[in-house]
């Protein structure tokens, strides 16, 4: 740790990244003046950002608050140097965003201007890419749209799912933050901010690709990136699990991968020869490895009933 000057930080987290960066601010010389998460839901797993904060002693207030204007006041009389927004999705009101004295931090699990917006790491997948990134950047009115801190970029690796990406946007992320806390410690000013270029700038909504559809007319490689790209088993997926059907009724297809098989198959046809279930899509073969079907995970060769042809997707 440089020498300087101990900070004053407003956290603004959830999720694993928001925990590990509170943990590692709890283990630094700065102060912590306050932390905003939400209660945790059911069935969440480890510990949240508020049971942590609430732990160690520190406030905790509703996120909800960074959409209130007269906020800024309080941000302003606790003398906030910085203000860390950790996977929230709450957009932070301008007026507290400036009642930083340092300023507002974002960190965004991908690659600035390219990948602006939401579940960067499974579009990265679905999109075959071979690199993806972090950013930390300052943030302003926009959405991912102020100066460029820092950021890493990394291989993604063939076999890559949502979750293994997102995973390593938090390793790398957390890393990028401990630079930002030492240069506000060290000197504010060597902070640096980098103008984003807006016309590489794409920016991925709240929707789920294909409406969360399998289309067996698919090529097998597209429908295994789709797959990879929602898989955060066993963890809940932001897209959910891609949907096929069996009977009639709704089958999730949780892990997958390319296979041989005879051509000339009609896309859905199942070979289940073996026990593995194999299934023809337009161009190739698909594996399926671990399933979603009536509240149940499990292979299909254990949880399913014997078909000759799953169908596409359904509402």
């Amino acid at each position: 740790m440089p020498e300087g000057r101990a900070r004053r930080v407003l956290l603004v987290g959830e999720e694993s990244a928001g925990v590990q960066v509170l943990r590692r601010l709890l283990a630094s010389p700065h102060e912590i003046v306050g932390v905003l998460a939400k209660r945790p839901g059911a069935g969440v797993r480890g510990a949240s950002v508020r049971e942590v904060a609430e732990a160690a002693g520190i406030p905790v207030l509703p996120p909800e608050r960074v959409k209130e204007p007269a906020f800024a006041r309080e941000v302003s009389a606790l003398a906030v140097d910085l203000i860390l927004n950790v996977h929230s999705l709450y957009l932070i009101r301008p007026e507290i965003l400036e009642a930083a004295r340092i300023g507002a931090f974002n960190l965004h699990p991908g690659p600035l201007p390219r990948y602006a917006g939401l579940n960067a790491p499974s579009w990265a997948v679905l999109n075959g890419e071979r690199q993806h990134g972090v950013t930390v950047h300052w943030m302003d009115r926009g959405i991912d749209t102020g100066d460029i801190a820092y950021q890493t970029i990394f291989p993604i690796e063939p076999r890559a799912t949502g979750l293994s990406v997102a995973a390593r946007c938090i390793r790398e992320g957390v890393a990028l933050l401990e630079r930002l806390l030492d240069d506000a410690r060290a000197e504010p000013p060597r902070i640096p901010r980098r103008p984003q270029d807006r016309s590489s700038r794409s920016y991925y909504g709240r929707g789920v690709p294909h409406g969360g559809r399998i289309r067996w007319e698919w090529p097998a490689e597209r429908l295994d990136a789709f797959i990879r790209a929602a898989d955060y088993y066993p963890l809940p997926s932001p897209w959910g699990h891609p949907r096929a059907r069996l009977a009639g009724e709704p089958l999730g297809v949780v892990r997958a991968e390319p296979a041989d098989g005879p051509e000339g198959a009609a896309p859905g046809t199942v070979l289940a020869e073996g026990g593995a279930w194999r299934v023809a899509c337009g161009d190739g073969w698909l594996a399926l490895r671990l399933v979603h079907w009536r509240g149940r995970y499990g292979p299909p060769e254990k949880l399913l009933p014997p078909a000759e042809r799953l169908e596409d997707g359904g509402g």
